[in-house]
């Protein structure tokens, strides 16, 4: 298969947790045969990423490859913009955390306490 040939996709790094993988999600649109609506369908490919240039929220380009592992056949060319993921808990932010509701048993009236 030349370069030339190969498929090449943008779509955003969704899981960089992997050794030399990401998952990328590829977003397309195509319109409804029936009802003539726009329908967005997602596609999840997992890519190389050897140098490991790419984190969750980035924008990247990705190429079809070879095969490299049972589920990865894309490697990852550039990252085109870099994602602003908060990476800052909300307690650190001065978030009040929510109180637990204590369970309260209630019992009809006359009714004998034990």
């Amino acid at each position: 298969m030349s370069f030339e040939r190969r498929k090449v996709r943008v779509g955003t790094v969704v899981s960089d947790k992997m050794e030399k993988t990401v998952v990328v999600e590829v977003e397309w649109r195509r319109v409804h045969p029936v009802y003539k609506k726009a329908v967005r369908r997602r596609t999840r490919f997992k890519a190389h990423d050897e140098a490991k240039i790419s984190k969750t929220g980035d924008v990247v380009r990705i190429r079809e490859t070879r095969p490299l592992s049972k589920t990865k056949r894309w490697s990852v060319v550039e990252v085109v913009t870099a994602g602003d993921i908060a990476e800052i808990q909300p307690d650190e932010l001065g978030v009040p955390q929510e109180q637990p509701v204590e369970a309260t048993t209630t019992t009809p009236e006359g009714a004998a306490k034990a």
